[in-house]
């Protein structure tokens, strides 16, 4: 009897110790399962916290690549290419982060093609700036060019305008000019031999006699001179399809038309007009041109 009671104390002894050591297996049990609860929160947390900063960052890049479109710079076939890349590339990046849930090596990829991109967008706005620059600098040498082509137009069409000026000067002071200019009427007689009158009535034919003003810038040899004559009523005189001049600017009509030999030697000319109607009573005007413009001009009158 004393033998069994000495045993049943050291029995419930060990069972007691062995319970106590399953409660703490247990509560360690549930610490190491809390413990790794709360790391799997944090890593979970720290993900998404890695997607809002990958998603803002991918934000910004693509905002610099729409900035970019939105300068309208006018892009090369390569660079265009480069853009459509870049924003196709961007387009990827957003559905994979708009994912639920991103694995580890996920999200390390994820990291090293936003990574990739900053450096692609980076180089390609280093690029854009470049040809901007380039563009500007092809601006303002066009727009220099222009601002000296129009000088030099501008240069060129006034001395177009002066060399124009001369020449209508040199022109002008080429053409000959009469020094001296006088007409008398006619009549002939039977004979032939010319009479001059100052009636009307026998009077047939004119004699213009005329010199030249001296002129060492007239060209020396055959000038076209043509006569207009006016009557006493104020109407050109023309026999048919005279022909036509022009004389300062105007397309006239010429009562007749002959040459002279202009040597600049002071010599006299006559030019003679049989007058194929009767001459009225009153005054009549002549008329010389030569070399484009006015050579004279003088009247006589008729009793």
């Amino acid at each position: 009897m004393e033998n069994q009671s000495g045993q049943t104390p050291k029995k419930n002894s060990n069972v007691i110790y062995f319970l106590i050591a399953v409660v703490v297996a247990l509560l360690g049990t549930d610490v190491y399962l809390y413990l790794q609860k709360n790391k799997s929160d944090v890593i979970i947390v720290n993900q998404s916290d890695e997607k809002s900063r990958l998603k803002v960052e991918l934000d910004s890049l693509d905002a610099q690549v729409q900035q970019i479109n939105a300068s309208k710079t006018k892009l090369s076939a390569t660079m265009q290419a480069k853009n459509d890349s870049l924003q196709s590339r961007i387009k990827v990046l957003r559905v994979e982060l708009a994912k639920g849930k991103l694995t580890a090596v996920e999200l390390q990829k994820a990291q090293g093609d936003i990574t990739q991109l900053r450096y692609f967008v980076a180089k390609y706005t280093s690029d854009i700036d470049s040809l901007q620059k380039s563009n500007a600098s092809l601006k303002v040498e066009r727009d220099t060019l222009k601002t000296n082509l129009a000088t030099v137009k501008s240069k060129a069409d006034t001395l177009t305008k002066q060399n124009q000026d001369l020449s209508n000067k040199v022109q002008v002071g080429s053409a000959l000019k009469v020094a001296q200019l006088g007409v008398s009427a006619y009549k002939v007689k039977g004979s032939g031999k010319e009479v001059e009158v100052s009636r009307a009535n026998p009077a047939k034919e004119i004699k213009i006699s005329f010199t030249v003003a001296e002129n060492s810038l007239a060209q020396k040899g055959s000038h076209d001179v043509f006569v207009r004559i006016i009557d006493p009523t104020g109407n050109f005189i023309t026999e048919g399809d005279s022909g036509s001049f022009t004389s300062d600017g105007q397309s006239l009509q010429y009562t007749y038309k002959t040459s002279i030999d202009f040597k600049d030697d002071g010599a006299g000319y006559v030019i003679t007009w049989p007058n194929p109607a009767a001459f009225q009573k009153g005054t009549y005007t002549v008329i010389l041109y030569a070399d484009g413009y006015t050579m004279g001009k003088t009247s006589f009158t008729l009793k």
